[in-house]
């Protein structure tokens, strides 16, 4: 693990509540898509540190990135107030919630903010050409909150992996909308995928959507634990 200096090079805003920060280093930056970092920065006159998931992947040589959901906490708004030539103090690399290279069918479930990490690692592979046998359950409130949206539907159309789009809207799903309407549930999994019992699983997202993934993982389909793999995101 090592701590450096870092440079803002770019900001990008992804959803209306989404940003994207890249970064540079003078050293060559060593992880695994998946993996976390910390990042530190000047917040009201004091060092304050939080974990961000790479959203990046270890082929986009020339940046690497996080992203954040911008709540208006303190940190936030000192991030919003980043700009490019801006240096930020990060340690890295961490994390095992990377690609099980034994598996052969693989699924992803994913919320919200939940899908850095995820993006990391289908990006990686879809550069690298892995033989990905995926499949990536992604749920949002609506339709203008899908991160990496137009990316992800990309991949999707090279057959890199197969996604299903979901709004967990208590309403009704807009008319053009193309994707499931409703939570991520046992029924929903099994419709969508009937070979699930071959699965190793990844669960990502704030806790409360992680533990009712698992629940629904072991309790009601009966996936062994060991098959599901899983990262909290504890308070943006």
């Amino acid at each position: 693990m090592k701590q450096f200096n870092a440079q803002v090079i770019e900001v990008i805003p992804r959803t209306h509540n989404v940003t994207s920060f890249r970064l540079v280093a003078e050293e060559i930056l060593d992880f695994q898509a998946g993996q976390f970092m910390q990042v530190t920065l000047a917040v009201n006159g004091c060092e304050q540190s939080k974990y961000f998931s790479f959203s990046s992947s270890p082929t986009e040589k020339k940046y690497f990135e996080f992203t954040k959901k911008m709540t208006g906490s303190e940190f936030s708004k000192a991030l919003e107030r980043l700009k490019s030539g801006d240096m930020l103090t990060v340690k890295m690399p961490m994390g095992k919630f990377v690609l099980d290279g034994t598996a052969s069918k693989h699924a992803f479930l994913s919320g919200g903010i939940g899908i850095t990490p995820i993006r990391s690692i289908l990006k990686d592979a879809s550069d690298r050409g892995l033989p990905l046998d995926a499949v990536l359950f992604y749920s949002n409130h609506s339709p203008e909150d899908v991160v990496f949206r137009s990316e992800l539907e990309a991949m999707a159309a090279e057959k890199k992996f197969r996604l299903v789009l979901s709004l967990d809207t208590k309403d009704v799903c807009p008319a053009d909308w193309k994707g499931r309407c409703g939570f991520i549930d046992a029924k929903m999994i099994r419709e969508e995928l009937p070979d699930y019992q071959e699965r190793l699983f990844y669960v990502c997202g704030p806790p409360v959507m992680v533990q009712s993934m698992v629940s629904i993982l072991e309790g009601q389909l009966k996936v062994p634990g060991e098959r599901i793999r899983k990262e909290n995101f504890a308070g943006y």
